[in-house]
């Protein structure tokens, strides 16, 4: 099988064959970033994300995309659980230094590392971090995924891609240098996984304290076309998206141009896709800007038979779809 994801198709099929019980108010599906489950008027919100293509600071990344799946649903991460699975070149200095990482991860978002498990095993080549983290929310603030309809805006913070771009720019280092991608430029990509940093969960506070979002989606392994076609999907609607309204960092852009990477379709953690009735538009715009984060209004949702396309200035297309990452292409090869 290629690198990357399951195909959505593939993935689909075998979660439809999951049987629920009557507590879990949302279940797996393609495009779902969390679990919820029914505790009274208090939900339990659950997640688990292994950390794949990065190997500098995993414990970070682990803490943070995990992180972010359990805020776009409205709630707050609390605890976090780490798998932690080693090669047997491993050094106890490597597996401290992960370790420190997901501790000051933790410590800046207000969780707590409450368990896990650690073991050195065969036919590793890397270290791999398994994130699980837990959360809560009061059963009025939840974030359901599929409630976005015709009409709503289509909204993204920050910009793309922050993940992808700091990954690159950590991983394949020597070869964006022969590409001629300027120092000054590979340093500030590097530092994306804090500045602007791939956390959303302070915007994603600040939007449900606002506003009602009637979506919110983190768009990850695939960029933001993917994150967009999730979205679509589970709400059952079409997008109009405008290209010179999506914010692309002007480092992504280089990195990407220098490695024939397509920007909508590189690991976007770092930014939050979010939809909002019209007359929210403003007030939600102003919550993200109170926290210190950029936002665009990038599209509208319009009707499911009108699809979903991206208009520039050549016209309207049909929206890129990946079938995975585009840093896989770089990793696989």
């Amino acid at each position: 099988m290629k690198v990357g994801k399951l195909p959505a198709r593939t993935l689909g099929d075998l979660l439809s064959k999951i049987t629920l019980d009557d507590r879990v108010i949302v279940g797996p599906n393609v495009g779902v970033d969390a679990a919820v489950i029914d505790y009274g008027d208090t939900l339990l919100v659950a997640k688990t994300d292994p950390i794949t293509f990065a190997t500098d600071e995993i414990g970070w990344y682990a803490v943070n995309v995990n992180a972010n799946d359990i805020a776009v649903m409205g709630a707050d991460p609390k605890w976090f659980l780490a798998t932690m699975l080693l090669p047997p070149s491993a050094s106890e200095d490597s597996v401290e230094r992960i370790f420190e990482q997901m501790l000051d991860a933790c410590k800046a978002l207000g969780v707590s590392l409450v368990g896990g498990h650690t073991e050195t095993t065969y036919d590793l080549e890397r270290e791999i971090v398994v994130g699980c983290m837990l959360g809560e929310t009061p059963r009025e603030r939840l974030v359901k995924p599929g409630g976005a309809k015709p009409g709503h805006s289509v909204i993204l913070t920050k910009g793309i891609a922050i993940e992808g771009t700091t990954v690159l720019a950590r991983e394949v280092e020597p070869r964006l240098s022969e590409a001629d991608v300027p120092e000054e430029t590979l340093r500030r990509a590097r530092d994306f996984i804090r500045k602007p940093g791939i956390s959303v969960v302070a915007e994603a506070r600040a939007i449900v304290s606002a506003v009602k979002p009637s979506a919110m989606h983190d768009p990850t392994e695939g960029g933001l076309a993917t994150g967009l076609w999730e979205l679509a999907a589970a709400s059952g609607v079409g997008l109009e998206v405008w290209a010179d309204r999506i914010p692309v960092l002007p480092e992504s852009r280089v990195i990407c141009d220098a490695l024939g990477l397509d920007p909508l379709g590189v690991i976007a953690s770092g930014s939050l896709l979010f939809t909002v009735a019209p007359e929210d538009e403003a007030k939600a715009l102003d919550a993200v800007a109170s926290v210190g984060v950029d936002a665009a209004v990038i599209g509208r949702i319009v009707e499911q038979e009108k699809g979903l396309t991206i208009l520039d200035s050549a016209g309207a297309r049909a929206l890129p779809a990946f079938e995975r990452d585009e840093i896989a292409r770089i990793f696989e090869a």
